[in-house]
């Protein structure tokens, strides 16, 4: 008749045989088909701890030298339950900015967020395989501009958000909040933007009123039209229904919406656009974007401008001396160094050459540095701004001539 025995049993049996009928290690192990070693160390576990000491244990190692530490996965939590829009990507920035040692990998953020419940599991969407992301080689090139709305007060009053992104840098140069989106409105927002960053050689929009005139009378011209057309800046139009083409500034409109306007309720316009103007500067100095190589919008500007001192652009269209710009503020009236623009419309300063405008070949044009951006003015005109790309060390050598 057959028995079965358990496996504690059986190294019962086996420690017995030793210790009690004196046989010899080597002939145990060889009855059982274990190692010698096997042997002393059940002998070993049940000397110290008895029968129970026999019964298998967990093959988990004492120790996991990669293993997160609970401090760090502490402040993963914290972080997100504080910033619950935030994934693995901006948490793992956050704490490099943090110095952070060592930086835990995206996964291991992933993982640690779906034991704490904090997020669902799920599998990774693959990119579709006709998917093609297209991008401007420099900043200034192209200006994405659109028309948010659906954005209330605390009593219900709708407001707009008029948006500009550049379209390489992802840099916003534009979120005001008006309160219809006029035609009027939304030129003067355009022109404030103008003034404060130069001309870009490009803009695109979709077809909506307050951008063109392309579904109204044939004569019209359309005020936005005609700012671009007096600043030789080329206007385009996307395709009818087809919000895809403006994508970089409608995913700039999904960020306000989560994280922002879904969060925040203010009582007055004005205090809506302080705080909307906060947020812009975290989000062009600070944010760091998963397209740009988890580099902030400001950052991606100035190395871009390292990387390619002779950005590919096309030139202006020509057009009179007197509709260039608006005049600039007083803290932006010119007062650098003076410079002549050459036949391809380009200044040379610091050793690093600049595009102008070729309509103004032959004209000088004073060149003035606003931290890390270099802005060119015509008269009173403000025409271009440009992010610095000369070493600092030869700006200084020409500012010391200059005031000598």
């Amino acid at each position: 008749m057959l028995v079965e025995v358990s496996v504690v049993e059986q190294r019962y049996d086996a420690v017995k045989e030793v210790l009690a009928d004196g046989l010899s290690v080597t002939e145990v192990a060889e009855r059982y088909g274990v190692a010698r070693q096997t042997v002393h160390r059940w002998i070993g576990r049940y000397q110290r701890g008895g029968l129970g000491a026999l019964a298998d244990r967990s093959h988990r190692p004492n120790g996991c030298p990669h293993q997160m530490p609970a401090v760090i996965e502490a402040r993963i939590l914290e972080l997100r339950r504080v910033h619950d829009e935030w994934g693995p990507l901006r948490i793992r920035h956050a704490l490099s900015r943090e110095e952070v040692q060592p930086v835990p990998g995206r996964s291991s953020i992933y993982r640690a967020l779906v034991r704490a419940g904090v997020i669902q599991a799920r599998r990774r969407r693959r990119r579709k395989a006709d998917y093609r992301r297209w991008e401007r080689p420099a900043p200034m090139e192209l200006w994405q501009l659109d028309v948010m709305g659906r954005v209330f007060l605390a009593d219900q009053t709708e407001l707009k958000v008029v948006t500009g992104i550049d379209d390489h840098s992802r840099f916003c140069v534009l979120a005001q909040l008006v309160p219809r989106a006029t035609a009027r409105r939304v030129c003067a927002a355009f022109s404030e933007a103008l003034r404060r960053y130069g001309l870009p050689e490009e803009v695109l929009t979709d077809n909506g009123k307050v951008f063109t005139a392309r579904f109204g009378p044939r004569d019209a011209e359309a005020l936005f039209d005609r700012i671009c057309r007096e600043n030789g800046i080329t206007h385009r139009l996307t395709a009818v229904r087809s919000p895809t083409t403006t994508g970089k500034v409608e995913r700039f409109h999904k960020t306000l919406r989560d994280e922002f306007f879904s969060k925040h309720t203010f009582t007055t316009i004005e205090e809506a656009q302080q705080a909307l103007d906060a947020l812009v500067e975290d989000y062009n100095a600070f944010r760091p974007h998963q397209s740009l190589g988890e580099r902030t919008p400001a950052e991606r500007f100035r190395l871009r401008a390292v990387e390619s001192p002779e950005p590919a652009v096309q030139d202006p269209v020509e057009t009179s001396e007197e509709s260039v710009a608006p005049a600039p503020p007083d803290d932006l009236r010119p007062d650098g160094h003076l410079r002549k623009v050459d036949g391809n419309g380009r200044i040379i300063f610091a050793g690093t050459r600049y595009r102008v405008a070729r309509f103004l070949a032959g004209e000088l044009v004073a060149v003035r540095i606003d931290g890390d951006i270099v802005r060119i003015f015509h008269g009173d005109a403000l025409v271009k701004a440009h992010p610095r790309r000369h070493p600092v060390e030869k700006e200084e050598v020409i500012w010391s001539h200059h005031r000598r």
